[in-house]
């Protein structure tokens, strides 16, 4: 890492020419559930062309990449701003397929089913049959709390089964306000005892597996310090990408806006404070993406 806190720049270009690859996060800087952010594609796209750097998009979806990818395009991010994509679903498919003949329960909303597609596994609909449980979050984000599955989440951590949990975000950005993700559940059902492998950002095979992605695009090897992580979440994005020891752009306009003051004109000073706080670090900062 370069420094011990962000310094606000003018955009992407002031730090792009010291990284041969970037790290984007996906949902908070390139869209917010509803709409994609125009200026933070067009960022990444400058990047490619202007110093022809590799973009990688590493996203806590508990989906394959090819269904990003599509939902990335409905959104309006045109494919000429990446390269590629690395999702904690495509992680999860392996630990998964580890599991052998155990019998799973999908803890999570019908639109997620993708990401079971072609996998040798057998799911069940009734708890009580359930050997490990497999999480991608609420059934209905829209109207659910975590805590309305304490009781469930309790007589399933009372019998020891393993929760793999697809998607290490607690909240995300749906529009203008914050929905609960299977994190959170993952959260809740180790407090009451139960253990639970967290895939995705901030843990070390989602990174793993987007440096591979990177060098195989590069046709080279790719030194951490060659790459740029840019993300919004403190417990996600920016903690995995110091355990990584990669540089980051911290958008803090995203789901800690409010910390920062104004949305549009954060104080530095609040993000250094923060960052001490969280016991983080990062490279620079910016409200939002932009080149």
């Amino acid at each position: 890492m370069t420094v011990s806190a962000p310094l606000l720049i003018d955009g992407l270009r002031a730090v792009a020419p010291f990284y041969k690859g970037v790290l984007c996060d996906v949902w908070g800087v390139l869209h917010n559930g509803v709409a994609a952010f125009e200026e933070a594609h067009k960022a990444l796209r400058a990047y490619r062309e202007e110093t022809g750097g590799k973009v990688v998009l590493i996203t806590n979806a508990p989906r394959p990449a090819k269904q990003v990818g599509e939902m990335l395009a409905k959104l309006g991010v045109p494919e000429e701003a990446y390269d590629d994509i690395v999702t904690s679903g495509d992680v999860t498919r392996a630990i998964l397929e580890e599991q052998g003949n155990k019998t799973l329960l999908h803890l999570g909303p019908n639109r997620d089913q993708p990401l079971y597609w072609d996998l040798e596994a057998t799911f069940t609909t009734n708890d009580d049959e359930a050997e490990a449980i497999s999480c991608t979050g609420l059934v209905d984000d829209e109207r659910e709390t975590p805590d309305d599955y304490r009781d469930r989440l309790q007589k399933l951590a009372d019998r020891k089964l393993l929760m793999i949990c697809a998607n290490p975000d607690i909240v995300v950005e749906r529009g203008d306000r914050l929905v609960w993700c299977a994190g959170a559940l993952a959260r809740l059902y180790e407090d009451l005892g139960g253990e639970v492998a967290i895939l995705g950002k901030p843990h070390a095979p989602i990174y793993h597996a987007a440096m591979k992605r990177l060098e195989t695009l590069a046709g080279e090897p790719i030194s951490k310090e060659d790459v740029l992580a840019i993300g919004d979440g403190l417990p996600t994005d920016i903690r995995g990408a110091v355990s990584q020891d990669i540089d980051v752009l911290f958008i803090t306009a995203g789901i800690h806006a409010s910390d920062f003051g104004p949305s549009d004109a954060p104080e530095e000073h609040l993000i250094r404070k923060r960052l001490i706080e969280e016991g983080l670090r990062a490279r620079a900062a910016l409200p939002r993406l932009w080149w």
